[in-house]
């Protein structure tokens, strides 16, 4: 999960700046960029790293008087880290002025031989991420902040793609019907890893079973995120209030309910660990879905098929890191920990089955 920085977190040091200045972002290349494009003219100062994941880099710095924030792909590019990016500036574009929450694009750069990735340029958000540390003056909005995340999913949910030019960004004629067997699919091709004995998660095939029996006969498409979760939401400093969604890589024409279903499986419970476990008073997941009825064009009669799904979907997610663990491609305590989560999230899938929400 990418993480956005803000206010609370720290700049790094002088010579890990020095150390990306060489290796990651030619910032030269970059003011000369601005200047051509218009943003902004003057050296840049004041670099900080961004932290958060693996998948992508992001530089908080300064240009003259603007303040912005750099994203671009790793130091190894993977495969489809590129289009990832232009689909990323591509969405964040065609949302402006839509009431979505989102991070504002300045420019990007779709040709990657400028930096050696595609990359593009934002402007900072001016809000909090609550994975990252709660501050102080949010402990009676923690409530609110909850019903805040339902609401900017609703705002997103009720964009025309068609109308903001992004009716092309998926194929969701058989969204649904791809979904089982695509991510047993996934799931069989961890076996090509050495050393990976298969997966020992329960309930597999039950949930699969299930899922295509009850899978809902239609939907409506609209503009999916894809990884909607609290994780990959800033809030305001002002309030509740959600200030941007963030990490839009996943992004894609489909099904909506599945955001929400997401949401719901990776909903903090009482006594987790971290700025989560920390949260009091938060919705619970049977609020959330009366919250989002209200006001939703989408019926929620299958909400609980949604929430099974996206727990289905997330615990093969993570078994990949588990599988390329045992093939000394990932920290091994790191696959016992995610596949530890695994088994836990195809738990809660059959309670979704078993009880509903």
């Amino acid at each position: 999960m990418q993480l956005y920085c803000n206010q609370m977190q720290m700049s790094c040091t002088v010579g890990f700046v020095t150390e990306l200045l060489d290796s990651s972002v030619d910032w030269a290349a970059i003011e000369s960029w601005l200047a051509a494009k218009g943003v902004a003219d003057g050296p840049i100062t004041d670099i900080e790293t961004i932290g958060g994941g693996t998948q992508n880099l992001m530089f908080k710095f300064q240009c003259g008087d603007a303040c912005l924030v750099l994203r671009r792909g790793p130091r190894h590019l993977r495969p489809h880290t590129n289009d990832a990016l232009r689909r990323e500036a591509r969405v964040l574009g065609a949302l402006a002025g839509t009431g979505v929450p989102i991070p504002r694009l300045v420019a990007a750069e779709p040709d990657e031989s400028v930096l050696g990735s595609v990359f593009y340029v934002m402007e900072p958000v001016d809000g909090f991420n609550a994975s990252v540390a709660l501050p102080p003056s949010h402990s009676t909005m923690h409530r609110a902040m909850g019903f805040a995340a339902v609401d900017a999913l609703l705002a997103l949910g009720a964009v025309d793609p068609e109308a903001v030019g992004l009716g092309d960004l998926g194929k969701p004629d058989g969204f649904l019907e791809r979904q089982v067997p695509q991510w047993l699919s996934t799931l069989d091709k961890y076996a090509a890893l050495d050393g990976y004995p298969g997966h020992r998660l329960p309930h597999v095939d039950d949930i699969a079973d299930w899922l295509t029996q009850h899978r809902p006969p239609s939907f409506l498409p609209g503009i999916m995120h894809g990884d909607y979760h609290l994780a990959n939401l800033m809030f305001r400093n002002d309030g509740p209030g959600v200030a941007a969604i963030v990490d839009w890589e996943m992004c894609t024409l489909a099904d909506p309910l599945l955001d929400f279903g997401w949401l719901l499986t990776t909903w903090p419970q009482e006594g987790g660990f971290g700025p989560f476990g920390e949260m009091r008073d938060l919705p619970t997941r049977a609020e959330l879905l009366e919250h989002y009825a209200k006001t939703s064009q989408r019926s929620v009669e299958h909400a609980a098929w949604y929430a099974a799904m996206a727990s289905f979907k997330l615990a093969i997610v993570l078994e990949g890191t588990n599988a390329r663990a045992h093939a000394g491609k990932a920290p091994a305590a790191t696959g016992d920990l995610l596949h530890a989560i695994a088994i836990g999230l195809l738990d809660n899938a059959t309670l979704f089955i078993e009880r509903g929400l």
